[in-house]
């Protein structure tokens, strides 16, 4: 492991990093001070809008990145005492041709006409702010990290409004100081502006972005020059209680309809400009969508995404450690144990939670985290604390080290760590390096980590490293992961213990010179990944070819032939429904063939088909097909139904003492239609069903949700509940809640 370290600090120190000049600084706009007012209606006939800084000539992004735009977007910037202002109007190719989804808040960036503000704050090419709508007014805000990911879950309190013309439609924005994280005393910000017309197939931005990195990437934002330094922070204290009211009945236990009432609340505090506080009392997280069911027919664990807001702001700077498949931290597993008593996982209720987040200074990120649960007698749950501590310090041009500990406490009695199995602790502590060379070329990571526990057993470890290369025309990766048998973070996620990993890949991007061509572009890829066990037996291996694409109307295209390997280390239900166990210690392999087709998003009528046909465990067959069909009334609403059906067959099952040999084959759906309604870019309905016979579930979600002031929100949420096998129902929730945001 030592020298996997050194090879690997080895190859990161001959990377040469451009220097820190930044790459766009001759796009500059000059923000001014308006001494007039501005109203946030859409109408921009303040004299304050014809005296501000104003930039209009947008650099195509694609279909080609070296040309300027063709639908022209004219920006304007001011500010006063409380708010940045920006406007935007955007003109059309053709009048009145402007495609959005709906009115829903947070939408696709893909799929929707838009406008889109990145705000580097503290110009560290790293983290930021975003701002934007969609040609019917949807409002659109995230907290950028590691250069360019937006984080949707993100919400906080501004204001907008757009209108409509012929020939355009006008975006008008306010955004409070108090909103975003700045630091005091300084006359530069970076900045980008980003426009999306589907329509003219064509992305565009203010400072130019390479057409292989989103518009998003702050590597290439312009410079926003304050006239002088923009206000000082001040006191800046949210206080964001709410009531809830509800009733719910367990007709499985013929329990009698329970009712609940609850008070709780969060509170915001800028401790400085760049530092915040966010503390919760009782939560309540009952409107928060619920997770989009998914087959699995892997040996390990799916990831769901967090979207409980109280985890949301700086979440880079907790979950951010590791890989996509060894992540220390993940708070998700805060509040989820498994219940003792039937082996399941049990969410239970937090009693409070504080967060402390954000910069120190130009190059220090801090982030600390204490939140603790309910203790539940009656499923031998006992209380249990969770803390992390993150001190992240930039390098270079863009890169970053960190380091954390991450602490679990159980306050359990002997009695219980004896009849439950509870750990009085489990700890983990690691660090990481990550590379971002100025230019976005050069990326990767070198990262290692070790968990504690009682049990104090050997090889407890986690490392991994990666390095990326990827320009207009090619792209290269290799990535390498290590972990010990007994690595064990219980507030991460790690869903694969005992393995060593190599990972190479390969792509040719092709973007194609004649014009008439009617593909944007097209990649042709390679990659193999290898696994070993820790006793150096090779365990896996996947490799496939694909080619892929995506059209000028920007409808989407795949192909890839696979091969995998597998020599099972465990005991594996091949069909996750208790059908066809194959054993431990043996080896199948098989082809696949993967194709996908989606259409383009331009049509208010919009599919997409995913298909697999191959091999499979226990020289089985497995056909798979997802097919999406959506249709939208723009700009009130879709209704869409998303299917999804595998078949296995003929899945080879050995002999045992208990059963003869066997072979199983078994066929099971999930059925997810969705009807979402949008009546204003307040006034939001959905209602959302899915059926998974593969883990036996069936809910029916509705929610109406009224934001009848800025971040500010009235909730009503139904749940049912239902067994797919008779359709009769388990369980009915049904939540009325307000909550406000006061700032004092």
């Amino acid at each position: 492991m030592n020298r996997l370290l050194l090879l690997a600090c080895c190859i990161f120190g001959f990377i040469h990093l451009a220097n820190a000049q930044k790459i766009n600084e001759r796009f500059q706009v000059n923000i001014k001070k308006t001494t007039g007012a501005i109203k946030v209606d859409g109408i921009l006939d303040e004299n304050a809008w014809m005296e501000s800084a104003a930039v209009s000539d947008f650099m195509m992004c694609n279909p080609y990145d070296s040309l300027c735009a063709q639908v022209r977007t004219d920006v304007k910037i001011a500010y006063d005492d409380k708010y940045i202002y920006i406007s935007a109007e955007c003109f059309l190719k053709e009048p009145g041709a402007y495609v959005v989804e709906s009115m829903k808040r947070d939408f696709g960036f893909g799929v929707n006409d838009n406008f889109l503000v990145f705000i580097d704050t503290f110009e560290d090419k790293t983290t930021g702010f975003a701002f934007g709508a969609n040609a019917a007014g949807a409002q659109w805000d995230g907290q950028m990290s590691e250069g360019f990911r937006v984080n949707l879950n993100w919400d906080n309190k501004w204001e907008s409004a757009t209108t409509y013309k012929t020939d355009s439609w006008i975006f008008e924005a306010a955004i409070p100081f108090k909103s975003i994280r700045y630091k005091d005393n300084i006359k530069r910000w970076g900045i980008n502006f980003s426009r999306y017309d589907l329509k003219a197939k064509e992305k565009s931005a203010w400072a130019p972005v390479p057409r292989q990195f989103p518009t998003a990437s702050l590597a290439y934002a312009g410079v926003l020059v304050w006239d002088t330094p923009p206000p000082a922070p001040k006191k800046n204290i949210s206080v964001i209680p709410y009531t809830l009211s509800g009733v719910s009945a367990n007709y499985r236990s013929d329990k009698p309809t329970a009712f609940r009432q609850q008070f709780g609340g969060d509170i915001k505090v800028a401790i400085n400009s760049g530092l915040n506080l966010d503390m919760t009392i009782n939560p309540d997280f009952s409107q928060v969508d619920v997770d989009r069911q998914q087959t699995n027919l892997d040996r390990f664990e799916l990831f769901y995404p967090e979207r409980r807001q109280f985890f949301i702001e700086n979440s880079d700077l907790f979950d951010g450690f590791g890989t996509e498949n060894i992540r220390p931290f993940f708070s998700r597993r805060i509040g989820l144990t498994i219940n003792p008593l039937n082996g399941n996982y049990e969410q239970t209720p937090i009693t409070y939670g504080a967060r402390l987040s954000g910069k120190l200074n130009q190059d220090w990120r801090i982030g600390a985290l204490n939140v603790q649960s309910e203790r539940i007698d009656a499923k031998g749950i006992p209380t249990q604390n969770y803390s992390m501590v993150a001190l992240q310090r930039k390098l270079f041009a863009r890169s970053n080290f960190g380091m954390y500990m991450v602490n679990k406490q159980s306050f359990s009695t002997p009695e219980m760590q004896k009849k439950y199995g509870f750990q009085s602790y489990n700890r983990d502590v690691g660090f990481e390096y990550n590379l971002a060379s100025a230019n976005n070329f050069w990326t990767g990571s070198l990262f290692y980590a070790k968990s504690f526990s009682p049990l104090d057993k050997p090889r407890d470890f986690s490392q991994a490293a990666s390095l990326i290369y990827g320009d207009n025309n090619w792209v290269f990766s290799i990535k390498e992961q290590w972990v010990g048998e007994n690595y064990n973070p219980e507030t991460g996620y790690v869903p694969r213990v005992n393995y060593f990993q190599v990972q190479t890949d390969g792509a040719k991007i092709f973007y194609p010179k004649n014009k008439s061509i009617n593909l944007f572009y097209s990649s042709l890829k390679l990659m193999t990944m290898n696994l070993w066990n820790n006793q150096g037996e090779y365990t896996d291996n996947t490799s496939y070819v694909s080619y892929e694409g995506t059209m000028k109307d920007r409808s989407t295209f795949g192909f890839y032939l696979s091969y995998d390997f597998v020599k099972l280390q465990d005991d594996f239900d091949a069909t996750r429904m208790r059908k066809a166990k194959v054993l431990k210690g043996t080896e199948h392999d098989w082809y696949a063939l993967n194709m996908r087709y989606g259409s383009s998003p331009i049509k208010l009528f919009t599919y997409a088909i995913t298909s697999r046909f191959g091999g499979y465990f226990g020289d089985g067959w497995r056909t798979g097909i997802t097919a999406d069909i959506g249709y939208r009334f723009q700009p009130f609403g879709a209704i869409s139904m998303a299917v999804d059906y595998n078949d296995i067959q003929n899945v080879y099952i050995p002999a045992t003492d208990k059963a003869p040999a066997s072979k199983i084959s078994s066929q099971f759906w999930i059925i997810r239609p969705k009807v979402d309604i949008t009546f204003t870019n307040k006034l939001f309905f959905a209602t959302f069903f899915q059926l998974n016979q593969q883990n036996n579930f069936m809910n029916l979600y509705m929610r109406l949700q009224w934001r009848y002031k800025p971040a500010s929100d009235l909730f009503l949420v139904y749940s049912d509940n239902y067994s797919p096998n008779n359709f009769q129902i388990r369980d009915r929730t049904v939540v009325l809640k307000l909550n406000y945001w006061l700032n004092l």
